[in-house]
């Protein structure tokens, strides 16, 4: 039976695994720097499309963690290379912001609204009426639906906010065509993850703090899974399920090593 401590790469989520309300999860500094130090491969991922790597590596900065953008991996980046696998050099109608259209830009995409092969829906601050009718004629017309991640809300300061799985489900309803899925929980996510790092499924661990998007996502992808009560899930929700983690931790400081870590010095 596979153990921890066959784990020779990681991948976690973001929000409620190392940062929770803006600020480092305790520990988490501490499991990046060891990582780093042992050489261990990692990514961590987010289904929100909204920002590219960059932005997330400055927000993550602004909180206390040092995550280099090449460390990073967005839902746009997996749907862009889903999409750059399916159709190179295609063209897409997309709503989304930065971190979509950068990502598609370049897997070398063309945006267009006039016949692409694809409708691309991600995260955005302004959901047009105008765009959303353009994507179902689009769909109409043949184009194929694309979603980045089936999130039906997301938070804000004034409570949730509609995100990408509503959009889609209006689109569905006016067009009749479900949107292939490519981020979490769609172990496609996983998979592009390990292939960005040169990792293999069999050495490979997930962090999430969601039973219904990590850890599912990180049994079907087959890793090494682990469950940490720091965001969404506690253990009255693991109990709703008829699957469970390989572990469940009370927080990513719970994988450090007794050891303490070397640093380096300058």
């Amino acid at each position: 039976m596979r153990t921890r401590d066959d784990i020779e790469c990681w991948l976690t989520d973001m929000d409620g695994v190392l940062v929770h309300e803006n600020a480092a999860v305790p520990g988490a500094s501490d499991l990046l720097q060891q990582w780093r130090f042992e050489n261990k491969p990692f990514l961590v991922l987010t289904n929100n499309s909204i920002f590219t790597p960059r932005d997330l590596s400055a927000r993550l900065r602004a909180s206390g963690l040092d995550v280099p953008e090449e460390s990073i991996w967005t839902s746009a980046l997996a749907t862009a290379a889903f999409l750059k696998e399916q159709a190179p050099g295609g063209s897409a109608f997309v709503i989304g912001e930065a971190g979509l259209t950068t990502a598609l830009h370049a897997a070398g995409f063309i945006m267009t609204e006039v016949n692409p092969d694809f409708v691309v829906v991600g995260e955005t601050r302004n959901y047009s009426f105008e765009a959303i009718t353009k994507a179902i004629r689009c769909i109409n017309n043949g184009a194929r639906f694309i979603a980045t991640n089936p999130d039906a809300t997301g938070p804000s300061a004034e409570g949730v906010l509609p995100a990408t799985g509503a959009i889609s489900a209006l689109i569905t309803k006016a067009t009749g065509r479900d949107p292939y899925v490519v981020g979490k929980p769609n172990p496609m996510m996983f998979r592009s993850a390990l292939n960005r790092i040169g990792a293999h499924s069999e050495n490979t661990g997930m962090i999430g703090d969601r039973m219904d998007t990590d850890v599912v996502a990180g049994i079907e992808a087959g890793l090494h899974t682990v469950l940490v009560l720091t965001g969404i899930s506690d253990q009255a929700e693991i109990e709703k399920y008829p699957f469970r983690p390989s572990e469940v931790l009370d927080s990513v400081a719970d994988l450090l090593n007794d050891e303490p870590v070397e640093t380096e010095t300058y």
